[in-house]
């Protein structure tokens, strides 16, 4: 049990689960079982967070989060990625929260970890943000995805209506600099499954509106999203990659990704078998199998090279694009 800090840091700091209701953020509701999925997502991410600024160990911390059930538990690591951010970068309260908890069983959780910290950049001051230089050169990219998500979800009328985006983003990583944009349109992408309700038909006239130069890295995380959270049909999903158009590779690449993601962890659903069965044309482990295959082996090689090419029916990476590692 959390020692009384810990409790006060956790009344303190902890944004109030109705902040993820589908209603209160103006955000489609296609059907009541979807939208249970998202809320309930949103509640998981508030309680891994919860969890993270509480404990008074990372053992502590991960009791918790190991009560999650599988389909949700990645997604509250995703929030105590955040939460250890915060604690790492507000004054006072201790230094090493993040490293502890990858060095942990969040180890086999590391990507949804790292995109937890990109919404602690949403929240905090630049001068307070996580320590770039000591994150994994290739992975660092996936903090950028989880602040376009925060900035989506949060401020959806500026960057989802209105398009807005930064043009010279303060990002401190040495390598690529000018990738920033791509990086955080992803997050923006994931984050309109949710604005949208799961609602495949509006995500694609969503994306639609958006100058075309950025709707490659948009599907991207569009891929990722229906992939690792779920909430659409196998209908809708082959409905999706019709709309998707030339953008197909990019939606079967944030499927990979997520695939991926749920393998690592061992978090494997059968709606992550239906999606990538239809956004990859692969088994999961086959599509994840791809995004290690195309995956630098030098620690400093900049930006992942995608899986775009893996679209449906189409079993081979596409290794000219060398960008897209957080999808």
């Amino acid at each position: 049990m959390p020692h009384i800090t810990g409790r006060i840091r956790r009344r303190v700091l902890t944004p109030k689960v109705s902040e993820t209701l589908l209603e209160k953020r103006g955000f489609h509701r296609k059907d009541p079982e979807s939208q249970r999925l998202l809320e309930t997502v949103g509640a998981r991410f508030l309680e891994g967070y919860g969890h993270a600024v509480a404990a008074s160990s990372t053992a502590e911390a991960e009791e918790g989060l190991r009560q999650v059930p599988d389909q949700f538990r990645g997604f509250a690591y995703e929030g105590a990625g955040m939460g250890a951010a915060m604690l790492d970068g507000i004054p006072g309260l201790g230094r090493g929260h993040v490293r502890r908890l990858l060095a942990g069983e969040g180890a086999a959780h590391e990507y949804m970890i790292y995109v937890g910290i990109g919404w602690s950049m949403g929240r905090l001051p630049k001068f307070l943000w996580a320590d770039i230089d000591a994150l994994d050169p290739l992975l660092r990219w996936l903090v950028l995805d989880g602040y376009g998500f925060h900035q989506a979800y949060f401020r959806t009328e500026r960057y989802v209506r209105q398009h807005y985006r930064e043009a010279r983003f303060p990002w401190p990583a040495h390598d690529h600099p000018e990738y920033a944009g791509n990086a955080i349109d992803q997050g923006i992408g994931r984050a309109l499954w949710f604005v949208c309700g799961t609602d495949t038909d509006l995500v694609a006239d969503t994306i639609g509106t958006f100058p075309e130069a950025r709707r490659s890295d948009l599907y991207g995380g569009v891929g990722l999203a229906a992939t690792y959270a779920a909430g659409s049909g196998e209908r809708e999903l082959t409905g999706l990659v019709k709309r998707a158009g030339e953008h197909r590779g990019s939606l079967a690449q944030g499927s990979a990704f997520a695939a991926e993601a749920r393998l690592r962890a061992g978090l494997l659903m059968p709606q992550t078998a239906r999606a990538t069965r239809v956004l990859c044309g692969m088994e999961p482990e086959e599509a994840a199998a791809v995004t290690q295959d195309v995956r630098p082996r030098g620690a400093g090689d900049g930006p992942a090279p995608g899986v775009r090419g893996v679209a449906p029916g189409d079993r081979r990476p596409d290794h000219r694009r060398r960008r897209g590692a957080a999808v």
